[in-house]
């Protein structure tokens, strides 16, 4: 049996939907599960309603509303003329919709609780309208709440399934046979109470590969608007290619260093069981794709990806000469102030490492302080190099180098998995790095 997510560009309007189920009728014989996320941007509007809510101003949080009513409205005359049952099943989740609108209009209050189940209406709606048409046109097709099979912890906004319950919960309600389609949505679960959860955005992918390993899929594929993984971010890179084959570990540095194709937790319930993840184009279906598996033979640069919006600290002090403790006292700031580090490199008198930068440093250099002397520079991205035996190669890192020119490097990073080389530039040098870099390794 396979997995097959379709993110949200590929069910966008009734047309899009349209080939996502003849896509799904053609894998019939592989008694598929088809897991959604919600149409196009309504996930972005719904963030919109909640905030509006919020803040007093329920008409706009309304209008909103009618926004994304319209666009479910339309695509399900479109779908399924004439179908009162799937008009009544919308009106009342939006009826509920608005019920919890209302609510944090009142209070003027929206508790990651209240958040999550605003959210989850995005996938609710997306999966009533697939469903409904893939009965139109005569498929076996049976819609299930994934809240009654993602079991998760009570860390709304960003949950963490809780994998026994989770998989019992999966392989007692899914049962895949030939020539019968389950729909499901992506993104969202419960706890053991029965209070709505959200994975985090992206968690759509997530979903998909803890299905897909509960019921030993044999491939899991993500659907989305791109040919596959690629070698670099096409919006940047107009000429890169797609990569055939990746390993799980490339793929999961890729993902976490920018490249948005796949979620960065897709990977982890696919390598428990050894699925093959694939990257598919919803729009040419018949394109090779990527295929995300155990092991590569392919050595050398595969692919380069950029994140940007980066802050670097670095902390100097005479201190760290043959003490120990420090590093610890160091990294304790980050934790009691919850911020994640990507990347750190070390001296005898200094640490370096980066953060995003949308985190308030403020408290963070004032814990700093008392540690050593502290200095931020702001406005820095991240140039991920990856590919297996990439540091062994001295050719390879004599390229990288050379490639660079006169674009200074900050901060070196080599991963301990020999498969990361990690550059931090400044962030108006990333797109020249980029496409030198690509140049060099794939050719203009």
């Amino acid at each position: 049996m396979i997995v097959m997510k379709f993110g949200g560009s590929s069910v966008r309007n009734s047309q899009m939907i349209r080939r996502v189920i003849d896509i799904a009728t053609t894998r019939l014989e592989a008694a598929p599960v088809l897991v959604s996320s919600a149409m196009g941007k309504t996930t972005d509007t719904l963030v919109l309603v909640a905030s509006h809510a919020q803040g007093g101003d329920r008409d706009a949080a309304f209008a909103l509303i009618e926004k994304i009513e319209a666009a479910h409205y339309t695509a399900a005359r479109e779908l399924v003329p004439g179908s009162d049952g799937l008009q009544r099943a919308l009106r009342r989740h939006f009826d509920e919709l608005r019920g919890l609108t209302q609510g944090i209009f009142l209070i003027r209050e929206c508790s990651p609780r209240s958040s999550d189940a605003i959210l989850s209406f995005g996938e609710r709606l997306s999966t009533l309208i697939i469903t409904a048409a893939a009965r139109e046109i005569g498929v076996d097709a049976q819609l299930v709440d994934a809240r009654t099979l993602i079991r998760t912890d009570a860390t709304f906004g960003a949950a963490s399934p809780e994998m026994q319950r989770t998989s019992r919960h999966i392989r007692e309600q899914l049962r895949p046979r030939p020539d019968h389609l389950y729909v499901t949505q992506g993104f969202i679960g419960s706890t053991e109470d029965g209070v709505t959860t959200t994975l985090g955005r992206g968690g759509s992918d997530y979903s998909a590969t803890i299905i897909g390993a509960a019921l030993e899929a044999d491939a899991v594929e993500i659907w989305t608007d791109v040919d596959g993984i690629m070698t670099s971010d096409p919006r940047v890179i107009p000429e890169a290619r797609t990569i055939p084959t990746i390993s799980y570990d490339e793929a999961a540095e890729l993902a976490y260093f920018g490249a948005r194709v796949v979620h960065p937790y897709t990977i982890l319930p696919a390598v428990r069981r050894a699925i093959p993840v694939w990257v598919r184009n919803t729009t040419e279906p018949l394109a090779q794709g990527t295929c995300i598996q155990a092991q590569t033979e392919a050595s050398g640069v595969r692919a380069i990806a950029s994140k940007s919006g980066v802050t670097l600290i670095t902390i100097q002090s005479s201190r760290m000469l043959n003490a120990y403790g420090f590093l610890r006292a160091l990294f304790a700031v980050f934790d009691t102030h919850r911020v994640s580090v990507d990347l750190v490199a070390t001296s005898e008198v200094s640490v370096s490492m980066t953060v995003d930068r949308d985190v308030d440093l403020s408290p963070i250099v004032r814990d700093l302080s008392p540690l050593g002397e502290v200095s931020v520079e702001r406005e820095k991205s991240i140039i991920c190099i990856v590919g297996r035996d990439v540091l062994r190669r001295a050719d390879v890192l004599a390229r990288i180098f050379a490639a660079m020119g006169p674009s200074p490097v900050r901060m070196i990073s080599l991963g301990s998995s020999d498969i990361n080389l990690t550059l931090l530039v400044a962030e108006n040098d990333t797109v020249p790095v980029l496409r030198s870099l690509h140049n060099v390794f794939f050719g203009s």
